[in-house]
């Protein structure tokens, strides 16, 4: 665990402004962990996150606006849920860890696991039947992203009943035709009951090993806790509205700059990079004039993310890309976010443009469908209220 996320008795007595005592008592109770100090075993180190998640609980009950507020921006949980976590810089599915599950679990395998299926397998059906509009309207989507074919044609899909007082055990074969559809929409080809990774790779025309390499694509980026389209998800799951259309709200939130969006500023930066040669001057040159580096920097990570490491091992970055990585890394101390090693991934593979972004979106597809599950049984709204800044009424 970096350094950083850890601080002596000091500091943490400064931050909750209480005394040892009160410290030590909040340890006993397990409100917040310790670690011998690596320097000196006789001392204790208090992890930085419980200790500023105990102050924004304790602050709760005297502002209660506040907290809401802060709980929006990489704040506290403001949902339960027992589908990923992260946490000491490593991601888990379901108590699984996410990099552990990519090394030979399909996305179908992935979700079954996110679904909590147990052995139920709902991808043990023929392919979902093509609908009715797609081959007329296919032709006209060939140019389009794949996030924005993938919408239009889920927009499409055959209707299906609300979600409301339905058990979740009975929405898993849709769940798993979902899956299968928005695969083939991003591809702009008829669902198949094949794999999704050999699906993409025959689309591809990549070898067995490419295939396993997008296998592994698609798991590590199946969920990843509440990220702003997984909360879009999962407000309109609460709804009772059809599943497609929580799937539709998450690929509309996938489609900003800030989310999904970001592998197409990652690939910008990589065009850039092949233009000028000169890696280490065009990003130095970058940051003098105030600029971020996309997809380097993930406030969840501080020492990496995870998913973007094991990515880039699987891509054998080029030249290229390694001195991409070395330079912000030097520069910045900031590391490779999922998206760097998603885009790294299909340069190796040669897919055509926006392939990072359809693996992303495929696979995260799985996770959406998690979170609309879970959302749909726990069978509640999800209704925040807002803080009124606005004229004050006459």
């Amino acid at each position: 665990m970096p350094t950083t996320d850890l601080i002596d008795a000091s500091a943490a007595i400064a931050l909750l402004g209480v005394g040892r005592a009160t410290l030590y008592a909040y340890v006993s109770r397990g409100q917040i962990r310790s670690e011998p100090d690596p320097a000196d075993p006789r001392r204790r180190l208090y992890h930085r996150a419980d200790l500023e998640g105990l102050k924004l609980r304790k602050a709760r009950g005297r502002r209660p606006d506040k907290v809401a507020e802060a709980t929006l921006d990489w704040g506290l949980p403001v949902l339960e849920s027992g589908i990923s976590l992260i946490a000491d810089g490593r991601l888990f599915y379901r108590g699984r860890e996410a990099t552990e599950l990519a090394r030979s679990a399909t996305i179908e395998a992935a979700a079954r696991w996110l679904w909590n299926c147990g052995e139920t397998d709902p991808f043990d059906a023929p392919a979902p039947p093509l609908p009715g509009l797609w081959p007329a309207i296919l032709p006209g989507l060939a140019d389009l992203p794949p996030i924005e074919r993938a919408q239009a044609l889920l927009a499409l899909a055959p209707p299906s009943l609300p979600t409301l007082r339905r058990t979740v055990v009975r929405l898993w074969p849709e769940a798993a035709a979902l899956l299968r559809l928005t695969a083939a929409a991003a591809l702009g080809c008829a669902p198949s009951a094949m794999p999704i990774h050999r699906m993409l790779a025959d689309a591809w025309g990549l070898d067995a090993a490419g295939a396993d390499r997008v296998r592994a694509a698609l798991v590590l980026s199946a969920d990843h806790e509440l990220n702003v389209s997984t909360f879009t998800v999962r407000c309109i799951a609460s709804t009772g509205a059809v599943l497609t259309a929580s799937l539709q709200g998450g690929l509309a939130a996938l489609s900003g700059p800030r989310h999904g969006g970001m592998t197409g500023r990652v690939e910008a930066l990589f065009r850039a990079l092949e233009q000028d040669g000169d890696v280490e001057r065009l990003i130095a040159g970058r940051l003098a004039r105030g600029e971020t580096m996309p997809g380097f920097g993930h406030p969840l990570y501080p020492a990496g993310d995870p998913r973007g490491a094991a990515l880039l091992a699987l891509a054998e970055p080029d030249a290229l890309t390694g001195g991409l990585v070395r330079a912000v890394v030097d520069l910045t101390g900031q590391y490779p976010s999922l998206d760097v090693g998603l885009v790294a991934l299909a340069r190796q593979l040669g897919l055509p443009a926006g392939s990072a972004a359809a693996l992303f979106a495929i696979g995260r597809t799985a996770g959406w469908l998690a979170h609309a599950l879970e959302q749909i049984g726990q069978d509640r709204l999800i209704r925040p209220r807002a803080r009124y800044i606005g004229p004050v009424p006459a």
